[in-house]
């Protein structure tokens, strides 16, 4: 019924790509948005999302954000369209990797990236090591990501500290989105990191021990007296019937009695058995003369 054409009511509506005045959150107008520098999504202008709307565009928003001037580049979400005209805001480790100062142009264009599979990170100092589970904390920080490009310096908030961690490779491209997925995550040696040093064997003795051998006798040292007066000689008689003590008796006899081991064939001492002679009675003969 009516002859209405699309371009004329939308003229130069095309895929969404601007030049925009990048400028930290901290100027932003308004109450202080801290969530913003600590997680990886810009605010842009309405106008922003009058464009996206009119196209047909995949959930989540993603863009990629590129100096030109320095041809650096990143990818990031967007949190709200509530900024002023021609204006982007950026967190500030952002600003950092695209290496931009506030007021410059940047160019934010919408993209769309693959779900991630893997990430791996090393931090950019030893002091990452202080943080007892390293994967809840990068977990709990990357909630507010919406994507990660490799290449790129993050920051994470721990105990009021920032630690830095670097991005050194996401799979199955170099940017990935990271919203609703299972990634697998690894970490490399913090920078500065070095191997404990194992203390050097070498000029030290090994001694083997061989099972199948006997093993060495032990050395008795002699011991002196404090008085300086001579040690007294232990008794040998008593020494050797201690050395012999629960040793079986094998030559053992009935009938033979031996008080020690040590002795000769001459003090041997036979005991004869000797029987009672003894004559039983009848109970009712008791009494009577036989």
């Amino acid at each position: 019924m009516f002859n209405i054409r699309y371009d004329e009511v939308f003229p130069n509506l095309g895929p969404y790509r601007k030049q925009l005045k990048c400028y930290p959150v901290v100027m932003m107008q308004g109450k202080q948005r801290e969530e913003v520098n600590k997680g990886g999504k810009i605010i842009l202008p309405t106008s922003a999302l009058d464009h996206l709307t009119r196209l047909h565009i995949e959930f989540p928003m993603l863009f990629k954000l590129t100096n030109e001037k320095l041809k650096r580049e990143t990818h990031c979400g967007v949190l709200e369209f509530i900024a002023e005209e021609g204006r982007c805001y950026l967190p500030y480790w952002m600003m950092k990797n695209l290496m931009i100062k506030e007021g410059e142009i940047i160019s934010v264009e919408y993209t769309q990236l693959p779900v991630a599979e893997f990430a791996k990170f090393q931090p950019q100092s030893v002091d990452f090591l202080e943080i007892s589970n390293p994967k809840a904390v990068l977990e709990n920080t990357l909630r507010d990501f919406a994507c990660l490009s490799k290449g790129d310096v993050i920051s994470i908030n721990y105990n009021d500290k920032d630690y830095e961690v670097c991005i050194l490779e996401t799979r199955p491209r170099n940017a990935v989105s990271i919203i609703e997925c299972d990634m697998d995550v690894d970490f490399a040696p913090p920078v500065g990191y070095q191997e404990p040093v194992k203390p050097s064997t070498s000029g030290v003795k090994k001694t083997t021990f061989n099972p199948l051998t006997k093993p060495p006798e032990k050395t008795i040292s002699q011991g002196y007296r404090l008085d300086g007066k001579e040690k007294k000689k232990p008794d040998t008689h008593s020494v050797k019937e201690e050395s012999q003590k629960s040793v079986p008796f094998y030559d053992y006899r009935i009938g033979l009695l031996r008080f020690h081991h040590n002795f000769d064939e001459t003090e041997e001492m036979e005991v004869e058995a000797t029987k009672p002679d003894s004559k039983g009675y009848r109970l009712k003969d008791i009494g009577t003369k036989a």
